[in-house]
């Protein structure tokens, strides 16, 4: 079991003598964040390829056991949205560009749906079976790419199962049938708490937790309280224990089985104001009980 508190990115200008000291090189930005926070969303991916030679340097510059997650590509989730032709090769694609010299650092993929992104089911079941659940299987994938990877690379040395999570926007998702298919799929429900007024619930569908802090004011803007993130303490303590909160908001009336554990990725992705990271470590100083 393992809880990691982190933060959405760490490239952002406006932390720059805020949250990294004055002076800091722009090249050692990350190298300071992952010694502050347990995990980082890597959001660069989202939006375009990243190549071999970030993947590895984003692996040297953080220590031993930490772990990121990966925002998959928006050309998957906002444009192509999965259509059987042209998904296969952008996913091959996207498992070749590099990410996976990320090695054990690797931790839970990130798929975030857009706004006008309606639930139906073969559609999502199709995408779901697509997803590699190990490295084995990402790297026949990965060996599918074509001409718009520059540097392919798969070079797989130790063999370790992947995590995928699922961030909703579309008022649709909200159904016991979604749960039930990413429960027959084993991927995570992202808890999405916003300002934005986006479907929310705590359904538990994988063997972990997935959260997004986006903020309490604006949309990625905002602090989050101490009432507020004594509230989130408490409900990741109830999650990681292997349970659920009694209040819980459910898609679904059908209860996850029991487990032993569950591991917790949450991310404060409210980085207007340079408040995420200084909000991650005050939820990490309690559940540490510092």
């Amino acid at each position: 079991m393992a809880n990691r508190i982190g933060i959405s990115g760490w490239r952002y200008e406006g932390w720059r003598g805020m949250f990294y000291p004055k002076g800091l090189q722009q090249a050692r930005e990350l190298e300071f964040a992952s010694r502050v926070v347990d995990t980082i969303e890597i959001n660069g991916s989202h939006y375009s390829l990243q190549t071999i030679g970030s993947y590895k340097s984003w692996y040297a510059a953080t220590p031993a056991h930490f772990v990121f997650s990966v925002k998959g590509p928006r050309y998957l989730t906002h444009m192509l949205r999965f259509r059987d032709d042209t998904a296969r090769p952008a996913i091959a694609n996207f498992f070749a560009s590099g990410v996976l010299a990320l090695e054990e650092k690797l931790g839970p993929f990130l798929w975030q749906f857009p706004p006008n992104y309606s639930f139906e089911p073969d559609r999502l079941n199709r995408f779901l079976a697509l997803l590699p659940r190990d490295t084995r299987e990402a790297t026949a994938l990965a060996s599918q790419h074509d001409a718009r990877v520059k540097q392919p690379w798969f070079d797989i040395k130790r063999q370790h199962r992947l995590r995928h999570a699922i961030e909703i926007r579309h008022p649709s998702f909200a159904s016991p049938d979604f749960i039930k298919t990413l429960r027959e799929h084993r991927v995570a429900l992202v808890i999405s708490d916003s300002v934005a007024g986006w479907p929310y619930a705590e359904d538990l569908t994988a063997d972990f937790m997935y959260m997004r802090l986006h903020g309490t004011e604006t949309l990625y803007g905002g602090a989050y309280t101490d009432e507020g993130l004594d509230h989130w303490a408490s409900r990741i303590r109830s999650w990681s224990a292997g349970s659920a909160p009694p209040d819980s908001k459910l898609f679904s009336p059908a209860r996850a089985r029991p487990r032993k554990t569950r591991d917790v990725f949450c991310y404060f992705d409210n980085d207007q104001k340079v408040r995420a990271p200084f909000d991650a470590q005050r939820l990490m100083a309690r559940l540490s009980g510092a």
